[in-house]
C-alpha cells in the first residue's frame, strides 16, 4: 500500500497573477500531471470596431509559470531599498 500526498495549490480563485506575457485572474484550478495548473482569464483591451464576441483570453497555465503580482511588487521594493541603502553607506 502506499500513501499519496496532495500539496496544496500556491494560488486561489480571483487571486491577481502574472505571468510571460502578462497578468491575469485566477478563475479555476486543478491537479493533473503530477502538478497544479490554473485557468487564467487575461483582463480585455479596448472593444474592438466589430463588436466583442466574448472573453478575450482564458488559458491553462502550469503553477510553475505563474507567480503571484504581491510577491513580485514585494521583491521589487526590497531591491530598490537594498541599492538605496548601498548608495547611502
Amino acid at each position: 500500500m502506499s500513501a499519496t500526498f496532495l500539496l496544496e495549490p500556491k494560488f486561489s480563485n480571483g487571486q491577481i497573477v502574472s505571468f510571460t506575457g502578462g497578468e491575469g485572474v485566477i478563475n479555476n484550478y486543478r491537479f493533473g500531471s503530477g502538478n497544479w495548473e490554473y485557468l487564467v482569464q487575461m483582463p480585455m483591451g479596448p472593444e474592438p470596431e466589430m463588436g466583442r464576441v466574448g472573453y478575450e483570453t482564458i488559458i491553462w497555465l502550469s503553477e510553475v509559470d505563474i507567480y503571484s503580482l504581491v510577491n513580485n511588487f514585494s521583491h521589487k521594493v526590497l531591491n530598490l531599498e537594498q541599492k538605496n541603502l548601498a548608495k547611502a553607506c
